[in-house]
């Protein structure tokens, strides 16, 4: 198989490696207009460009937070924004060290012939969009496909358009010099048990890599985005040691060592149980190839929103709590949390929304 050999080849492999530095990872701040209206609704935000914008500039310039995180992930609003004072938000994340990232896709929509799945919209155009992105100082991209556990589902022929969709965007996003970032999220809706939900992830990692190696996709100049392994949110919970074994265990079944890393998602788990899992990985023994790092939203920023609550006077308690678990996830990513951040307000409230929808 010939890899990618544009002119962004060198780049991509450079930043992707960065983004995978163990000890950082990814800040998901990129929720639509639409969904981060939901996170404001929750605390009687109202949800308007000023307070989306200072919800943002508050992660953003928490002191010391961004020597977590090595990219964030921002919604195309924000790539644009700036801080009250002026300073475009891409430059706020470049003096930190962190690399601006977008999400390229449009959402999701019924698969025709199928039980409810879905396929992922925003081929259409990619290559412009991404060409602008990458002039308004984006370096990395994320694209969710969506996929589910059933008595039939995944069907064969959602993996393969998933798969498919998330592979021909990874190839545009290189050849306008952004690192894909591949992530087919497993949802956890159902009371399925860990054994099933590591098969259908196997199956789909299998499949994905397939379709990113037929369409010539640099892997040393990509991330991985994938639900950890875990019972269905209706089944009864595992241990971190538990989910560690299934999740590691499927990556090696189906990762290919040229990828740097494997960035999680949160998946509806509380802020505590997410860093508590990925610390437990980064525990286990074994073959692990890649660095094994997050890509969280919700589980980096529930307990900041609840200390925020849309007040200026709680900015620096809000600070305070994003900084707590912005290291609590630094230290397990090199398995090294003790659990010390549990007693923050909210760290350990489920995050889960049933078919959850950005």
């Amino acid at each position: 198989m010939s890899c990618f050999k544009g002119k962004y080849h060198d780049e991509l492999i450079a930043n992707a490696a960065y983004i995978g530095t163990p000890g950082k990872g990814i800040l998901a701040a990129d929720e639509s207009t639409g969904t981060i209206g939901k996170r404001l609704a929750s605390i009687s935000v109202e949800n308007n460009e000023n307070n989306r914008r200072d919800l943002r500039e508050l992660l953003f310039t928490t002191p010391g937070a961004l020597d977590c995180i090595s990219g964030v992930i921002l919604y195309e609003e924000t790539l644009y924004q700036k801080t009250a004072a002026g300073k475009p938000f891409v430059e706020v994340m470049k003096a930190a060290g962190a690399l601006p990232g977008i999400k390229v896709d449009t959402g999701t929509v019924e698969l025709p012939g199928t039980n409810g799945e879905t396929t992922t919209q925003g081929l259409d155009g990619l290559g412009q969009r991404c060409k602008k992105y990458y002039e308004g100082g984006a370096r990395f991209a994320k694209w969710r496909a969506v996929l589910k556990i059933g008595p039939n589902e995944p069907s064969p022929l959602a993996i393969h358009e998933n798969a498919y969709g998330l592979a021909r965007y990874a190839m545009i996003c290189q050849e306008n010099g952004l690192v894909p970032i591949v992530e087919p999220e497993i949802l956890v809706d159902g009371s399925h048990s860990i054994e099933k939900c590591a098969d259908v992830t196997e199956r789909v990692l299998a499949a994905c890599y397939k379709a990113l190696n037929d369409h010539h996709v640099l892997l040393e100049g990509t991330l991985l985005k994938p639900n950890m392994v875990t019972p269905g949110s209706d089944a009864p919970k595992a241990t971190p040691q538990v989910i560690a074994e299934h999740t590691v265990r499927a990556l090696q079944r189906t990762v290919p060592p040229a990828v740097p890393a494997v960035v999680f998602l949160s998946g509806g788990q509380s802020e505590e149980e997410a860093t508590v899992n990925l610390n437990a990985m980064n525990q286990l023994k074994g073959k692990k190839p890649w660095s094994l790092s997050f890509s969280f939203g919700r589980a980096l920023q529930q307990s900041t929103l609840k200390t925020w609550a849309g007040k200026k006077e709680n900015i620096p308690k809000a600070q305070a709590a994003f900084l707590t678990r912005c290291k609590a996830n630094s230290e397990a990513t090199l398995g090294t949390y003790k659990g010390d951040a549990v007693l923050a307000e909210g760290a350990s409230e489920s995050l889960h929304v049933k078919d959850y929808k950005y």
